[in-house]
């Protein structure tokens, strides 16, 4: 439906919401069955660059070196500018891309140098050599275009193209020389994956071992400066760090390992091409460069929630059950200790009932958090309600009443499994403390709370290490005596 608007002489068509919605649906098929050329060409090439790009950017990443990508990018300005000038006064096209992208590489390796050589000739930090690469090559680009700009026929150079990228107008031959450089890098980081590894984990190793770690380093460098010089048609220099820094910062949410993360890298960066390019041709005059960027940032921002490995929700969901594990331990460290008390000199056993009030003063619980803990302590089998022991006086009756009316008839004794269950959790307690008295010259009166914090992430290979200085100093039970009673002697042999 046309809608015709009349004034001064003239009819305007506009369209409704429906046209451009139905303008829209259209281009999207166009899009996804890619029928133009010039949409097969921008999707292959930005999601080569996407894929080249998080390949090399986790090296980057796992070598804290994710900002040498940006100082290098921006280090490209002055080369583009130079190489205009240059084939210009030469009276070549000044606007051939092989040629401004190799004054991008030679001013980018300069650039290169140039932070290796602050590095280790003066005191400067990293960060803040980059930062002075990154502040004076950019800043000879910007005054370089202003000359330009005074040239004949400077002005339709084209030249803050390349800060920004110009994705819409790659061609063919733009596309094959990103397919070609991004092939190649990811090559090279395949046949050198075993070095490049090395030198991003154990630095002092590789240099021990013989490994030309400076040559190494210089291989990477150059990888990076190829992604960063063919990421300039596509997103421009400002914005082609995000590539080499969002992939792989998006994928170590995911894993640990260092192969599925480069995996995981190279298939973020190329769907982020791949989409990114994709919503700038449904949507007329959207930078295809800053949408890249953007569906790369929230592949990011829902790893960070959603990652398996390293992402928020997981790690909020283990803390949960990392806490209630241990309140779960501590109910069943109170009930063993009570009968153990009750029962010094034997075996414990699970027919000692232990009572409400009892449990309440051993850590302090709330009414509500200890039925939720003895709920789920039933519900794992560990613990069931007992008869009151006959032997209670009127004064532990008025102490549990006291304590809450509504349950000073429960009682509660350990299960089979329950004994077992708290019976491991008292060994690695003890254990741990026998060890930090022996050998952390903890306090006995102290030595508790320090234990507390470690003994529910003991691992199976240290409770058998002090299990084994255990049964060195002759004290084979399975679980050892408390050190804070008098005359059991706590030292573990040295």
């Amino acid at each position: 439906m046309l809608l015709v608007v009349v004034g001064l002489g003239t009819a305007a068509p506009v369209l409704t919401h429906a046209d451009a919605s139905a303008g829209f649906w259209a281009r999207a098929v166009r899009m996804i069955s890619l029928r133009d050329h010039n949409t097969r060409v921008v999707l292959i090439g930005t999601s080569l660059l996407g894929m080249s790009a998080g390949v090399v950017g986790t090296f980057m990443l796992l070598r804290k070196r994710a900002l040498v990508g940006d100082a290098l990018s921006h280090a490209t300005l002055p080369g583009i500018a130079l190489a205009f000038m240059v084939m210009t006064h030469l009276g070549m096209d000044g606007k051939s891309l092989v040629g401004l992208l190799a004054g991008g590489v030679i001013t980018s390796v300069a650039g290169l140098a140039c932070v290796l050589l602050i590095r280790r000739t003066t005191r400067v930090k990293d960060d803040a050599a980059l930062g002075i690469v990154l502040g004076v090559f950019f800043g000879l680009g910007v005054a370089l275009l202003g000359v330009i700009q005074s040239m004949r026929g400077g002005n339709a150079a084209g030249l803050e193209s390349f800060i920004y990228g110009k994705t819409a107008s790659m061609l063919t031959s733009d596309a094959v020389l990103i397919a070609v450089a991004a092939v190649g890098v990811v090559l090279v980081c395949a046949l050198l994956f075993k070095e490049f590894a090395l030198i991003c984990f154990d630095v002092p190793y590789a240099g021990s071992q013989g490994w030309p770690v400076l040559w190494l380093d210089v291989v990477l460098m150059g990888l990076v400066v190829i992604v960063t010089v063919i990421g300039l048609q596509a997103v421009g220099l400002i914005l082609v760090i995000a590539l080499l820094v969002t992939p792989p910062a998006a994928a170590r949410f995911w894993t640990d390992r260092l192969d599925v993360t480069v995996i995981v890298a190279a298939v973020i960066g190329a769907a982020s091409g791949l989409v990114g390019a994709g919503l700038s041709a449904m949507v007329p005059r959207l930078p295809a460069g800053a949408i890249i960027v953007s569906v790369a940032t929230a592949v990011f921002i829902a790893s960070l929630v959603f990652g398996t490995t390293r992402g928020v929700l997981v790690r909020v969901i283990q803390h949960l059950g990392l806490t209630q594990r241990i309140a779960e331990q501590h109910l069943l460290r109170a009930m063993y200790e009570s009968a153990e008390a009750s029962q010094r000199g034997s075996a414990v056993s699970n027919d000692r009932a232990v009572g409400w009030s009892s449990l309440i003063d051993a850590r302090s619980w709330s009414q509500r958090e200890l039925r939720r803990l003895i709920g789920r302590a039933r519900r794992h089998g560990w613990i069931v309600e007992a008869p009151a022991p006959s032997q209670r006086t009127s004064t532990d009756v008025a102490a549990q009443s006291a304590n809450d009316p509504g349950t000073s008839d429960r009682w509660f004794r350990l299960t089979e499994t329950g004994l077992a269950e708290a019976s491991r959790v008292i060994r690695n307690h003890r254990l741990w403390e026998m060890y930090l008295i022996t050998h952390a010259d903890v306090a006995p009166s102290h030595v508790d709370r320090d234990a507390d914090q470690v003994e529910h992430v003991l691992g199976p290979e240290m409770v058998r290490s002090l299990i084994e200085l255990l049964e060195v100093q002759g004290r084979g039970a399975s679980v050892p005596p408390s050190p804070h009673v008098v005359g059991v002697p706590p030292a573990l042999p040295r």
